[in-house]
């Protein structure tokens, strides 16, 4: 009767996966000769998300009225949905905080109607302590500004249109 060779040790490798399973290592390697076992595991770590509390819209009082705004006010936002698939919309490449202007007090870099050349700066966001500019991406004249000064934006929201 032929016995078939292992091409290799079975119990070796248990044993390797054991001993991962039994500490803290991610993967262990072990060479004789021409053979070479590597065992590892896949380790996924996960930060704790602290989430701020939703905010309560059933005990707020619903206004008689909304106040009147004008759609074309320089530093109003104007809806996002009406610009969503608008060729000159600029979005946000980053996570971070919007600012029209560089400082506060001073002039903003663009209002609604500004002409605006290829690669002016349009606004600011700042992310982990770092200003970054944000270009207009064309030349043309800027027909709506989406945020607020000094929000919170996410990625990919819409920011400015540029016609």
């Amino acid at each position: 009767m032929a016995t078939t060779k292992k091409p290799f040790d079975t119990d070796l490798i248990r044993d390797l996966a054991m001993l991962i399973a039994e500490t803290d290592l991610t993967e262990i390697e072990v060479a004789h000769g021409d053979l070479k076992i590597r065992v590892a595991r896949n380790v996924t770590i996960t930060a704790p998300v602290h989430m701020a509390p939703a905010p309560s819209y059933a005990a707020a009082a619903a206004p008689s009225s909304p106040p009147p705004v004008p759609p074309s006010a320089p530093g109003t936002a104007a809806p996002v949905s009406d610009f969503a698939g608008h060729p000159g919309l600029v979005k946000s490449p980053m996570v971070g905080t919007a600012y029209r202007a560089a400082e506060p007090g001073s002039a903003p870099f663009v209002d609604i109607g500004s002409k605006v050349r290829e690669g002016q700066t349009l606004l600011i966001i700042e992310a982990m302590k770092t200003m970054n500019q944000i270009p207009a991406p064309r030349a043309g004249t800027v027909t709506a500004i989406l945020f607020d000064d000094a929000a919170p934006v996410e990625y990919g929201e819409p920011l400015v249109v540029i016609e």
